[in-house]
């Protein structure tokens, strides 16, 4: 019994010593696993934060009238697209002198303009790619999982060939 109480005593000592050698690289080095679990815990609270801001999101007229004005840029950028060249066509020279006038103005207030639009294209996919209701897949009832057409196909012919 000696020899065992010596070997597990060692172990312990081992162990011991292993545990101070963590604590002391700490003091050096971070410790990845903390700072990630502390990274989830902040997007977490974050995200809490967030949802609780909308969480009583009003159905007023003065909503339904700011979801109405959100949805007019899209169609206003594509028909006045179109409104430019039938004007080119119908007043050639007039064109000329307004493109001629877009030509002098300067490179930072273009990229001051694409930074607007793709900001605000670019939030409108951002929520409709977050939003839980994606009208375009459609979801099975019982888990709300999205239906693969493919593998519904594959199951349908699957049970025909087992009868």
């Amino acid at each position: 019994m000696g020899l065992i109480d010596r070997a597990i005593g060692a172990s312990r000592a081992v162990d011991a010593m292993g545990d101070a050698v963590e604590g002391l690289s700490e003091v050096f080095v971070e410790n990845a696993t903390r700072r990630m679990e502390l990274a989830a815990e902040a997007r977490a609270a974050a995200l809490e934060a967030a949802s609780a801001e909308f969480e009583h999101a009003g159905n007023s007229l003065f909503d339904r009238f700011v979801n109405g004005v959100n949805r007019l840029p899209r169609p206003f950028l594509a028909l006045g697209t179109l409104g430019l060249f039938v004007y080119a066509m119908a007043d050639p020279e007039g064109f000329a002198a307004r493109m001629r006038g877009l030509a002098e103005v300067p490179d930072p207030l273009w990229w001051l303009l694409g930074a607007i639009v793709s900001f605000y294209f670019g939030a409108r996919e951002l929520h409709y790619f977050r939003s839980p209701a994606n009208p375009g897949t459609p979801r099975r009832p019982e888990t709300g999982a999205a239906e693969n057409p493919a593998l519904s196909a594959w199951r349908s012919q699957a049970g025909e060939g087992e009868g």
